[in-house]
């Protein structure tokens, strides 16, 4: 089956002493299956509810699926949590830039409607669900890479890697200490320069996030689908963590000139990926 583009990931992976019982029970037995679904299984399954007829805008139950990883001998999961993702996607419809009677073919406006009022209800009676991923379409936020460094970047090509491990890939991980402390300093930084500002607003509600989760977990930056879109050579040559610290490094030195043209060179180089979307 051919492989999905468009989505890159920010996670979250909790270790399972966060995780309430019988649910820690559950994704402790589940970590344990034979094989796990993958990030490109979960978008094809996604994918099929907009093909339904209906169009489903959201999943008819929550996911019990969720992504693993081994932290220094701690099981974390993160949680797919699609249903809750599919819902607060729809906020965010106006950022889709597609042609009204393209997203009204795609996405009716009754289903919407109704998908909505669904939310809504929903959310009363669980006022402090989050989800463990944050998802965007055909780029990375400049904002995701403020909480890596350069060091923490794997890059694996096509062909390299066996087994479940396979194909190409391009992420950060870090611990979740590490990644607090870098929004809060970059977000001081940004604030000393320019008291406001959309970097200064992204980055607060980035660091908000993060700290709904258990202090131990890892932080993921996984590029995703855009892995399949972006060519491989200019994939290899991706610093974009190591761009953001330097223009951050730069602003705290008082550099301002120089910490703006980085990051106008960094967004104008994920400007022109996110305009592949209109491509035929």
């Amino acid at each position: 089956m051919p492989n999905v583009p468009y989505a890159a990931y920010l996670r979250v992976y909790e270790p399972l002493a966060a995780f309430p019982e019988p649910e820690r029970s559950y994704w402790a037995e589940y970590a344990g299956r034979e094989r796990l679904p993958t990030a490109q299984d979960e978008v094809r399954h996604a994918l099929a509810g907009l093909v339904a007829s209906p169009p489903r805008a959201a999943p008819a139950r929550e996911s019990t699926d969720a992504f693993v990883a081994t932290v220094d001998g701690v099981l974390c999961v993160c949680p797919w949590r699609t249903r809750l993702r599919s819902w607060q996607a729809l906020g965010e419809v106006g950022d889709w830039l597609l042609p009204e009677p393209v997203l009204d073919a795609a996405l009716p406006p009754g289903v919407r409607r109704r998908a909505t009022a669904d939310y809504q209800a929903w959310r009363e009676r669980n006022p402090d669900a989050r989800p463990w991923i944050r998802s965007a379409l055909w780029h990375v936020p400049v904002r995701w890479f403020a909480l890596f460094t350069d060091e923490e970047r794997v890059f694996r090509g096509t062909g390299e890697g066996a087994g479940p491990e396979a194909g190409p890939v391009l992420r950060y991980r870090t611990p979740m200490v590490q990644a607090r402390r870098r929004v809060a300093r970059g977000l001081r930084t940004v604030r000393e320069a320019m008291a406001q500002g959309p970097l200064a607003e992204a980055l607060t509600d980035v660091g908000r996030w993060l700290e709904e989760f258990h202090p131990r977990s890892l932080v993921e930056l996984d590029y995703g689908g855009l892995l399949y879109t972006i060519p491989e050579d200019q994939l290899a040559a991706d610093r974009s963590a190591a761009e953001v610290t330097e223009g951050l490094a730069a602003l705290a030195a008082g550099d301002v000139e120089r910490a703006g043209r980085l990051y106008e060179e960094l967004t104008d180089r994920w400007m022109t990926v996110r305009e592949r979307q209109f491509a035929n």
